[in-house]
């Protein structure tokens, strides 16, 4: 068969890494503490412990939380350490950050538990593009776990790629 079309990247021994199969699941909301400071610069105490008592925290079930602070204010550690005592019985999670933190956070915990041996003496790209904004820290923390093992890190998609490292 002299027409016969090969797929050259699927026989080349590429193992390709797709950061998005690490995403943890779940809605990401923030839990702003700037609403319950008076004049956004003070956190009443007795106010406060009033909030946490009287609140749904329902609202919360089975979403991973970001706690923040958006004022220019002091909010003491114990403010934070209440709100996670409120969430805790219906959030999936609960983190102090933002965002971006939030996801910094789940991806560093998926990474940390990967079985990076597996990857002894590969050839691996870190697939580029995906339908998910991923933190830049995941790919940093990655290329850390595989540089000691692998052959070579590319970046990109299997068929076009940036190469990244070389092992000697």
């Amino acid at each position: 068969m002299e027409n016969e079309i090969t797929n050259k990247v699927a026989n080349s021994g590429i193992v390709s890494i797709d950061l998005e199969e690490f995403y943890v699941s779940g809605e990401r909301i923030l839990f702003d503490i700037k609403p319950h400071l008076f004049h956004e610069l003070i956190l009443k105490e007795k106010d406060f412990r009033e909030f946490i008592k009287t609140n749904d925290w329902s609202f919360y079930k089975d979403k991973i939380v970001g706690l923040v602070c958006t004022a220019d204010a002091i909010v003491p550690t114990w403010a934070y350490m209440l709100l996670t005592l409120a969430l805790e019985p219906f959030a999936k999670r609960i983190i102090f950050g933002n965002l971006n933190e939030i996801e910094t956070i789940l991806f560093a915990e998926k990474l940390n538990a990967l079985d990076v041996s597996q990857f002894k003496d590969a050839r691996i790209v870190i697939k580029g593009c995906g339908e998910k904004a991923l933190p830049i820290n995941a790919y940093v923390q990655l290329t850390t776990l595989l540089k000691p093992l692998a052959k070579s890190i590319m970046y990109g998609e299997p068929c076009s790629t940036v190469p990244l490292y070389k092992a000697k």
